[in-house]
């Protein structure tokens, strides 16, 4: 009987994960991952400030109470040091150069899809499988059954060979059928709401998170097209390109979209005018091939919902490549993940450097 050993986070997904390949007959454990101390944060002093949230406690105790639902041993490892080394830091050093980042991408390739491999195989797994809405093939990864839940964006960052003896229970799920298998077997998560948002965030305000760890530096917020001040911003780190709510303006019937950043002036683009924010194309750096296949022609997503666009690729030194997109594309954000398809597979990514349009680098970071 082969063992497969299951990433197991207290929510739906997973639990059925572990009832459907216990019903296919394998050997099945859970292992439940710490990767962040709810209770505490640090701040760049060093200090410790307490809160009363601790969601990965009451994760755990679901998991719990799911394999002993379903009899099956659940182990519990703590990542928190390596999180913190190979996931948060990141995050805080793309803050910091005015980026947007995309932390989930890097915990599933440094903590999940590596970590995690490794002690599942201490534990005599034959094969390790998680929760996500994603497929595998042939040693291809391929969308999963229900587009709208589908994951692959976040796992296009992962090595390729990591991949191996990888299963993907509910990737041939929609979402709704999922609720219902738990439902059917009357599991103790059923009905238990999804995880939204930045995983050690959770339900807290974000710009306050932030500020426990970087230093608020107020700016001027510029309309790009009158170079008139027009507010004063909350540190750039608060805002992301294409935003619209809470930019810091206010007394006007129109919202502002930020547009750009001036890291240097510590100043804050914004504008009435969407045409600030469509590009042509990208240069994406950092690139990981999932799939032996590199077409000069795919598609492309540039955020996670957002919808496949067709891309012609254009292969650089040094690991980028430039990404072109006649048709253009709003608010394609530096630090994002480009993601890239051939139909159904999912052939990796890489993460946008710069941004242009008509070859002209955009305002977006100087």
């Amino acid at each position: 009987m082969k063992k497969v050993v299951v990433g197991v986070s207290g929510g739906v997904d997973s639990a059925v994960a572990l009832y459907l390949l216990k019903k296919e007959g394998y050997e099945v454990e859970g292992l439940f991952m710490r990767n962040w101390d709810s209770s505490i944060n640090n701040d760049t002093e060093g200090m410790e400030i307490a809160t009363d949230i601790c969601p990965q406690e009451q994760d755990y105790n679901d998991a719990l109470k799911v394999c002993e639902e379903l009899g099956i041993k659940l182990h519990r490892v703590d990542f928190i040091k390596e999180y913190w080394d190979y996931v948060f830091t990141y995050f805080l050093e793309e803050l910091k150069k005015g980026r947007t980042p995309n932390p989930d991408m890097l915990c599933n390739r440094y903590i999940k899809f590596d970590l995690f491999i490794k002690e599942a195989l201490k534990l005599g797994a034959d094969y390790i499988a998680t929760g996500h809405y994603a497929r595998m093939e042939n040693g291809k990864l391929l969308r999963a059954k229900d587009l709208n839940k589908d994951q692959t964006y976040f796992l296009a960052d992962v090595k390729a060979e990591k991949f191996k003896n990888v299963l993907f229970p509910v990737g041939d799920y929609t979402k709704a059928e999922v609720r219902k298998i738990a439902e059917e077997n009357n599991l103790y998560v059923a009905h238990k709401k999804d995880s939204t948002g930045i995983c050690f965030i959770g339900e807290r305000n974000y710009q306050k998170f932030v500020q426990n760890y970087l230093k608020v530096n107020p700016g001027d917020i510029i309309d790009i097209e009158t170079k008139e001040k027009i507010g004063t911003h909350n540190g750039l780190m608060n805002y992301t390109i294409g935003q619209r709510r809470n930019v810091g303006v206010g007394g006007n019937a129109k919202r502002h979209f930020v547009c750009g950043k001036n890291l240097a002036k510590n100043i804050l683009y914004v504008t009435f005018n969407e045409d600030y924010l469509y590009s042509d194309s990208c240069i994406i750096e950092n690139c990981n091939f999932i799939s032996s296949v590199h077409p000069t022609f795919c598609t492309a997503k540039f955020r996670y919902r957002g919808e496949d666009y067709p891309v012609e690729l254009e292969y650089l030194e040094n690991n980028e490549i430039k990404v072109k997109y006649p048709n253009q594309v709003k608010a394609v954000t530096p630090g994002q993940a480009c993601v890239l398809y051939l139909g159904e597979e999912c052939l990796g990514c890489g993460f946008i450097k710069t941004v242009y349009k008509n070859d002209d680098p955009l305002w977006y970071i100087q």
